[in-house]
């Protein structure tokens, strides 16, 4: 047997700043100050095994939110799995941008396409709970996920569509659609290095230029979009003038592009006129 602190102390040798306290935090269900105060406590072989284990995985490559099945995002804590992208800080912006066309207690229909875990999904329908909010992916596994995570929020104002970006929403008609597609090229190199190895890369790649399915949802969008609706999509640093001629293109106005907290373009929007 080993006390709690020796084996972090191992572990902090192998892994980025914190990620030993967290996997430990996760073995034993535990907090960083439970963890704090009681370093010296003893674990059983069991506990210390599987943590050896998380910290050979993670040494290995694996991300941490694969490796405990959750990762915050927004106001809330979400499980993540295979099937499913990690949600990433960044994409909160989306969010906060969707949210400011979104008045707070007016009755809207929203659309999020590409849910995967359901983090935008999920964050517009918490914060505005008359909104109907409707979740599509192609992906059955990454739906499910989607589904756990609105059930454990008790968010009852989402409902779930499976097929491929507008497919299953015939005939619907949105206030505001917003989306975090793939949009890395394929033959990216990124896409060989660090938790981009163990994400779907059905939600990371999208054609030789990374725009395929940016240029299918804004092509789609007009037939879905309500006049003055609005649609948002996250895209990469060096793809805010592609995304912009593309919404200009299909006819939409009051085009722009926000930047992140690093001063990169990462999410364009454009309102359908009406």
């Amino acid at each position: 047997m080993e006390c709690i602190e020796s084996l972090l102390r191992a572990a902090r040798a192998r892994l980025p700043a914190g990620e030993a306290e967290l996997l430990m935090g996760h073995v034993l269900g535990r907090g960083p100050a439970w963890l704090f105060a009681h370093g010296d406590e003893m674990l059983a072989s069991a506990e210390r095994d599987a943590f050896e284990a998380l910290v050979s995985r993670r040494a290995g490559g694996e991300p941490v939110a694969y490796l405990t099945g959750r990762r915050g995002f927004w106001r809330f804590d979400l499980q993540v799995g295979p099937d499913t992208l990690i949600p990433r800080p960044e994409t909160e912006l989306l969010v906060e941008l969707a949210l400011e066309h979104l008045p707070a207690g007016a009755v809207l229909h929203v659309a999020d396409l590409g849910t995967g875990s359901g983090a935008i999904a999920l964050a517009l329908a918490l914060e505005r709970p008359l909104a109907q909010v409707a979740a599509v992916d192609a992906s059955a596994g990454a739906l499910a996920v989607a589904r756990t995570n609105a059930d454990e929020l008790r968010l009852p104002n989402v409902s779930f569509h499976h097929g491929s970006w507008w497919a299953p929403l015939a005939g619907q008609r949105f206030d505001l659609v917003a989306s975090n597609p793939p949009y890395i090229a394929e033959g990216d190199p990124h896409l060989g290095e660090g938790d981009l190895r163990h994400e779907p890369v059905s939600a990371l790649a999208s054609g030789v230029d990374g725009l395929d399915d940016l240029r299918a949802i804004v092509a789609g969008a007009p037939v879905h979009l309500h006049p003055g609706g609005w649609l948002l999509v996250e895209h990469g640093w060096d793809q805010g003038e592609a995304v912009r001629a593309l919404f200009a293109r299909a006819g939409f106005v009051d085009v722009a592009t926000q930047t992140d907290l690093e001063q990169r373009d990462r999410v364009t929007l454009g309102r359908w006129p009406g």
